[in-house]
């Protein structure tokens, strides 16, 4: 690819553009929830906005650095883990509608969101299983119930597959599989990582001009159904920690290049032998992870619980449709005990 950024109107005026170069950073999502919900036994507290979410934020010391997150609710836990390149505001929405069943925990990965890294620390995906280990060990959480997107998703499996103990059910959205991990889509994207140019080429632009972020040239009209996502406030929070520094830049960038040799070579055995039952949630339009990658999960779990299929959703489909989200965990949940 070019060693040269596009100017925004060359690729505002070309989505082939725009797709080839961010057919890797991995985002999606669906349009509106779901009904149903009224007959639910508690009251949805409804999404924080981001000034909410910043005052949520905590951090919890460990070997690895201080890990942010933002908790909510209480009982038994649940574990959120987010995609590429954005952190744990991804799961806003699901934390109010399933706070009220458990003990919502949604961490930023190393190198990603407003984790503080420790120095010399990995950033790769067996890094960041460790990483969550350590976390649930200090905020003493014995296991969890599991819900991931993304490369997210590839670090739930090997969380799964490392440590079943410390994993009740697990709930998985387009993500990484053993086939196809990284996806063609991101070879891009470490590239630019490589070079040290991807946070500022890519992330940087769409930090600067938020409809250039949701035009079809942006991670808005690749990843998002909805034309209005991401919001102003997703974008400031999703980049503006990643461009905050030439070390949040570099962490970044090796988040991307350690994706590059993939993490779930040989993990089917494991999988195949894992017990914890298993639910996939997968938004048909994702220009990133084909459709059979979701086939492809369900035959790999020994107790998969099915594949649910969204027609017009794409990869972040999380974020705009937080009422599937809730859905599937609680009806998982009430068929795992």
């Amino acid at each position: 690819m070019s060693g040269e950024m596009p100017s925004s109107a060359a690729r505002t005026t070309a989505p082939d553009v725009g797709r080839r170069r961010f057919l890797m950073l991995a985002a999606g999502a669906g349009a509106a929830g779901l009904a149903g919900c009224a007959s639910w036994p508690h009251a949805v507290t409804p999404a924080m906005d981001a000034t909410t979410f910043h005052a949520a934020r905590r951090y919890t010391r460990t070997a690895f650095g201080d890990i942010a997150y933002v908790e909510r609710g209480s009982g038994p836990a649940a574990l959120f883990l987010h995609g590429f390149p954005l952190n744990g505001f991804q799961w806003r929405g699901a934390l109010g509608r399933l706070a009220p069943y458990r003990r919502c925990i949604a961490p930023d990965f190393l190198g990603l969101g407003y984790t503080r890294v420790a120095e010399g620390q990995s950033c790769a995906p067996a890094a960041q299983v460790a990483m969550l280990v350590a976390l649930l060990d200090t905020l003493g959480v014995e296991s969890a119930d599991v819900i991931a997107s993304d490369s997210g998703g590839a670090v739930a499996q090997l969380l799964v597959a490392r440590h079943p103990e410390r994993v009740r059910s697990l709930l998985l959205t387009n993500c990484d599989t053993e086939q196809d991990c990284p996806p063609p889509a991101m070879l891009p994207v470490i590239a630019l990582a490589r070079q040290g140019r991807f946070v500022d080429d890519w992330l940087g632009h769409w930090y600067r001009d938020h409809a250039l972020a949701r035009s079809a040239a942006g991670i808005g009209g690749m990843c998002y159904a909805n034309p209005a996502h991401p919001s102003d406030e997703a974008i400031d929070t999703y980049f503006g920690p990643l461009l905050a520094s030439q070390h949040s830049r570099d962490l970044a960038h090796a988040y991307a290049i350690a994706l590059e040799h993939n993490p779930l070579a040989g993990i089917a055995p494991l999988l195949a032998r894992s017990r914890v039952p298993v639910r996939i949630v997968w938004g048909d339009a994702d220009t990133i992870f084909a459709p059979d990658n979701a086939d492809f999960l369900d035959r790999a779990f020994g107790r998969s619980q099915g594949v649910r299929r969204l027609p017009r959703s794409k990869l972040f489909w999380p974020e705009e449709r937080p009422d599937v989200i809730a859905e599937e965990a609680r009806k998982l949940w009430r068929e795992a005990t």
